[in-house]
């Protein structure tokens, strides 16, 4: 909105104006007044003028006919000076007419200047009232620029408010943003490092799994061959112990009548390091009870058998697993010789 600039008078400029219509009214007042009363003519000083009047009466006394013709008597005087009396009437007449001239254009002055006085009253009241007008619309204007200028500055306020609010809120959900980025990454940085760590577990697992498959193989490898070896030289120890044993049972057996060929019965022999025999019963018997007894009889009478206390001293692994507790089957042939 463009402005235009206007000069505003001062208040010593609005009132030097009528007070200087107003003194050139009153100057020009004044010197018509000494121009009118310097230009009078100049009359001698007024003389006492004396009119008598003749009254007729009807009555004549005698002093009212003294009085007439006294007066009579003064007529001559009087008549002399009346023509003076005329032109000092006359002088006194101009004058007059010449105060009134004067007073005529004294007031004619007087109303010119009140004309004038009025007419500067009006211009003043105008004046007056076109500042008080001025000054309204002034102020209003300022009113409404200033109205205009606090919308202004509550709108900028209100926007400034707003864009507080969104540039709040947008770094919010940019730090929100950022944050769940993070953790989101930290999430997957930590899962890989599990995974990672994970991995090298299982890959550690794997190789000590592997390392231990292997040792366990070497081992059971070595085991194996070494239980063979021994299990070799066991299986010819005891087969030969049992022989042993079945030579030392043989020799206690006595046949009974009801023997024969094809029979078979177990025994379980529990026996000592030193070769001391200390139970035996009958596991599975050979349906032939005088057969089965003869053979438990045979072991008792045995006893002990002094060279499985050097088995025990050179292979006791032979004697826990193989004599300590000992199973044996016998027949009757088996124990014929």
């Amino acid at each position: 909105m463009s402005t235009r600039y206007q000069h505003r008078p001062t208040e010593s400029e609005r009132y030097s104006a009528p007070l200087l219509k107003a003194a050139a009214l009153h100057l020009a007042v004044a010197i018509l007044l000494f121009a009118s009363f310097s230009r009078a003519p100049d009359f001698e000083p007024a003389r006492p003028i004396v009119q008598a009047t003749l009254v007729q009466l009807d009555s004549m006394s005698p002093a009212v006919t003294q009085t007439d013709q006294k007066i009579a008597g003064e007529a001559p005087k009087t008549a002399a000076p009346r023509h003076e009396e005329e032109a000092m009437e006359a002088q006194r007449q101009q004058q007059q007419a010449a105060e009134a001239a004067r007073a005529a254009a004294a007031e004619k002055a007087r109303q010119q200047a009140e004309a004038a006085a009025a007419e500067a009253a009006r211009d003043e009241a105008d004046r007056k009232a076109a500042e008080a007008a001025a000054a309204e619309r002034r102020k209003a204007e300022e009113a409404r620029k200033t109205a205009e200028a606090e919308a202004a500055r509550r709108a900028q306020a209100e926007a400034e408010r707003k864009r507080a609010e969104e540039e709040a809120r947008r770094k919010a959900q940019e730090e929100a943003r950022r944050k769940a980025e993070a953790e989101r990454r930290a999430a997957e940085a930590a899962e890989q490092r599990r995974r990672e760590q994970e991995r090298l577990a299982n890959e550690r697992k794997a190789q000590e799994e592997a390392k231990a498959r292997a040792l366990s193989e070497a081992l059971a490898e070595e085991a194996q061959y070494q239980q063979a070896q021994a299990d070799r030289s066991g299986d010819q120890v005891a087969a030969s112990y049992n022989d042993l044993i079945r030579r030392y049972v043989s020799q206690q057996w006595r046949r009974p009548p009801t023997a024969r060929n094809g029979m078979k019965v177990v025994l379980r022999i529990g026996m000592l390091p030193t070769g001391q025999i200390t139970d035996v019963s009958v596991k599975q018997s050979s349906g032939d009870a005088g057969f089965d007894q003869s053979a438990v009889q045979a072991v008792r009478n045995v006893a002990r058998i002094p060279e499985i206390q050097k088995l025990s001293s050179e292979h006791p692994a032979v004697f826990e697993q193989d004599f300590r507790s000992l199973e044996m089957g016998f027949k009757p042939e088996d124990l014929s010789f």
